[in-house]
């Protein structure tokens, strides 16, 4: 018989809950719906790809 061995489940289920929580607050954080979320993004990608261009057009000329 092995007698208090569960100290290791005890400390997996601690960090499963600690890490669950975390996700739960970032999910949520900008309060946003799916739609508005995707247009964010797609604005913020589109003005990334704009400066990675001017980046690469002086090299070029």
């Amino acid at each position: 018989m092995l007698n208090g061995g569960n100290q290791r489940e005890l400390a997996r289920q601690k960090n499963a809950k600690k890490n669950n929580d975390h996700t739960k607050g970032k999910r949520n954080e900008d309060g946003l719906s799916a739609a508005a979320r995707k247009q964010r993004d797609a604005e913020i990608m589109q003005q990334k790809q704009k400066k990675a261009n001017e980046k690469v057009e002086p090299k070029g000329n």
